[in-house]
């Protein structure tokens, strides 16, 4: 057993409310720069629908993710590596500029500086590809803009495989229309394609805390990660010539501060944490013949951060104590293996994906309670969850490849939990029979509405600092943040980010952020005082003429 540390993300799709601050605070913070216009490293999906890119999950046609051979074991759907060689220097397959959408901007200038006239001027919208004019016709989450399942609902991949089992499970009349939010970043796989993929040997798993990211010095720009990635959450730059990813933050995670997209949601939907692994046995379980056991054989990788021969070996393979601390407070530990109510996206594509869903239970309790039911009582939710708008089979498609049982479980104790909660808000005695009936103690089902429903900030970002004198350690020579115009790369003007030094985040920008988002001083040394950054701003010192005195607001 080689046990190895994983940060994870969970999110509540109940929770979310479709408001996108998460992608734009990501954009903001990573791909506001030329040559990523199109890139969304977070982006929130309205399902069903087409997904970013357009029906990324066709792996038919995209040939994302691994497969398994006459003899039982992985290799890419892309093929051997005689195969993928023949195509390194043209590879179609992979999404084209019209599968995600293009770019554009509009000419304000005509707006602002058109002459005084009868008529209003009109901001045309301008290609940032071409600079011409263009007709938007299609962008991220355009299926939300347009809101129209009943329309292009067919269009989803999962959709229509549903379909092909059952041709009238899933239909789109007014009164069986169902949708939900969901939100997609990179999964920071365990078995990652993306990696498999690269002839460069540029995409690298960090073996501290298992973040995928890309080596900018050595990535040729042969977009074979980007057909490699089932997720399609690979971007190729067609500035830099280099493929990007999310990078979980990692800058922020190393000093304990929560991803970008995490600290910023509305809904507070997302979970932080650390997973314990063993490493020895993706292989094996990437490798489970049928399709439905492999989210069992994901699970069974998880290691128990109480068990004395896990915590062990973890500290044998030179796992920091504080760190098996921070693996045993894990939320995201306690949502997917715990109380096994948060799943993965997409199992079938054997990637073991790290960034797990709690799927959403349909709005069904006003519409029992318009019937005359008592909406939140055990019997009537259960049986509920049988006709649920959001169809049991859609959701199983998504999280656990077809596996409706599973579901189906998660489901109940979502149901349960709401209606053992109910008696304990009402003042009334708990009923013990609603946790057992779903294999729970009372104990266990309160501390997972807890955590679920009002954990406070430290509960659901569990987030182990990186050691001060491991930080060469950590050194990232090769991502992103080292190349002119790269993520924080922006000048020293005021709204500057405080690792925009063009250096490594090593020992030294290690202590600049570590002081500048906890210390109570003014931020930053001398080097950093006076630069402000809007997304993680904590609020100390402010640049010269950021706000007007009042003296010169009198005048």
């Amino acid at each position: 057993m080689r046990v190895m540390a994983q940060m994870g993300m969970v999110m509540n799709l109940d929770k979310c409310i479709g408001c996108h601050t998460c992608s734009v605070t990501c954009k903001q913070a990573w791909t506001n720069r030329a040559g990523t216009e199109y890139v969304w490293f977070n982006n929130v999906e309205t399902r069903p629908g087409q997904g970013y890119p357009r029906r990324h999950e066709d792996q038919d046609r995209w040939k994302g993710g691994w497969e398994l051979d006459r003899r039982g074991r992985l290799r890419l759907k892309t093929g051997g590596r005689v195969k993928r060689l023949l195509s390194i220097f043209a590879s179609p397959v992979q999404p084209e500029l019209e599968d995600y959408y293009e770019p554009w901007t509009y000419d304000y200038k005509t707006l602002v500086e058109a002459p005084l006239g009868d008529d209003f001027p009109v901001a045309r919208p301008k290609s940032l590809i071409t600079g011409e004019d263009t007709q938007v016709t299609w962008s991220a989450n355009w299926d939300d803009d347009l809101a129209g399942t009943s329309e292009l609902g067919h269009l989803d991949p999962i959709v229509e495989r549903v379909r092909r089992e059952s041709e009238d499970k899933i239909r789109f009349e007014l009164e069986q229309t169902f949708m939900f939010y969901l939100p997609r970043i990179c999964e920071h796989c365990l078995n990652p394609a993306c990696m498999a993929s690269c002839p460069s040997g540029a995409i690298y798993k960090r073996s501290e805390d298992g973040i995928v990211l890309v080596d900018q010095d050595r990535c040729r720009g042969w977009r074979q990660c980007i057909t490699g990635c089932p997720y399609k959450k690979i971007y190729f730059n067609h500035k830099s010539g280099k493929a990007e990813k999310c990078t979980f933050c990692y800058p922020r995670l190393e000093v304990g501060i929560p991803t970008v997209c995490a600290e910023t949601c509305v809904g507070r939907l997302r979970y932080l944490g650390l997973f314990l692994y063993d490493a020895d046995a993706v292989t094996a379980a990437a490798s489970e013949p049928d399709e439905k056991k492999l989210y069992e054989a994901q699970m069974d990788l998880l290691l128990d951060p109480e068990d004395p021969e896990v915590i062990a070996a973890a500290r044998a393979q030179g796992i920091p104590e504080d760190w098996l601390g921070h693996a045993r407070r894990s939320p995201v530990y306690a949502l997917a293996k715990k109380y096994r109510v948060a799943l993965p996206l997409h199992p079938e594509y054997r990637t073991m994906p790290m960034v797990w869903y709690v799927p959403p239970l349909s709005p069904v309790v006003d519409l029992l309670s318009s019937q005359g039911h008592d909406a939140e009582a055990q019997d009537v939710l259960f049986g509920a969850i049988d006709s649920l708008r959001i169809p049991v089979e859609y959701l199983a498609e998504l999280f656990t490849a077809g596996d409706t049982r599973t579901v189906e479980d998660v489901l109940r104790r979502l149901a349960a939990m709401r209606a053992y909660m109910r008696d304990i808000n009402l003042g009334r005695a708990s009923d013990a029979s609603i946790p057992a009936s779903v294999g729970m103690t009372e104990e266990e089902m309160y501390a997972m509405y807890r955590l679920m429903a009002i954990a406070k900030y430290d509960e659901r970002y569990v987030i182990p600092k990186a050691h001060a004198e491991q930080a060469h350690d950590l050194e990232e020579i090769g991502c992103s943040l080292d190349f002119d115009d790269g993520p924080g790369m922006y000048g020293s003007a005021p709204f500057g980010e405080a690792s925009g030094r063009p250096v490594p985040v090593a020992v030294e920008t290690f202590h600049a952020l570590q002081q500048r988002q906890t210390s109570d001083q003014a931020a930053g040394d001398e080097e950093l005082r006076g630069r402000v950054n809007l997304l993680n701003w904590d609020g100390n010192g402010s640049p010269p003429g950021l706000f007007p005195r009042r003296d010169e607001g009198a005048k």
